[in-house]
């Protein structure tokens, strides 16, 4: 029987990885083309890249730069410098996260079943290191109708030459 303090003692447990990551690792099962120690990886991210990255945290909403970023170009995973996703295809969604309808092709990210914290959702991670970017949820706009909800801290921006 669940009281009041064990509730609240799970949310706040459930909230803390949200944040800092305690999640299930499922891609680690694939290969990747860019590999690297967890201390290779550490030394390579900024803590929250890492956290977001490598143990599947969620960054705060509304706190990435890129949730607003409008020029053209693409956006990048941050862990391998991969493009992942064009401007062309972000749009605001009102969650706080950068968004999009559409990767630049299918092979640029992967998708696995995430069941954490009383959820069935879809994380989406990089193709070529495996880092993990966000979620994909079937609310988007057309013509796809998906909303790849990515965390900002996970990507960097590639402005287009003009």
């Amino acid at each position: 029987m669940m009281n009041r303090r064990l509730l609240l003692t799970a949310a706040g447990l459930g909230a803390f990885g949200l944040r800092f990551g305690f999640g299930s690792h499922a891609m680690a099962k694939e290969s990747f083309a860019v590999t690297h120690t967890d201390e290779e990886w550490r030394k390579l991210l900024t803590p929250d890249q890492y956290s977001v990255l490598r143990q599947e945290g969620t960054e705060y909403p509304f706190t990435s730069p890129l949730l607003h970023e409008e020029r053209k170009g693409n956006f990048a995973c941050a862990g391998c410098d991969q493009e992942v996703f064009s401007s062309t295809t972000k749009f605001d969604s009102g969650t706080g996260w950068p968004s999009f309808w559409a990767p630049l092709d299918d092979k640029v990210v992967g998708t696995t079943r995430d069941a954490s914290f009383g959820m069935v959702r879809d994380a989406v991670h990089c193709g070529r290191c495996g880092g993990h970017l966000g979620h994909v949820f079937n609310d988007g706009p057309k013509p796809t109708g998906l909303r790849y909800c990515m965390n900002g801290v996970a990507m960097t921006f590639h402005a287009a030459s003009a």
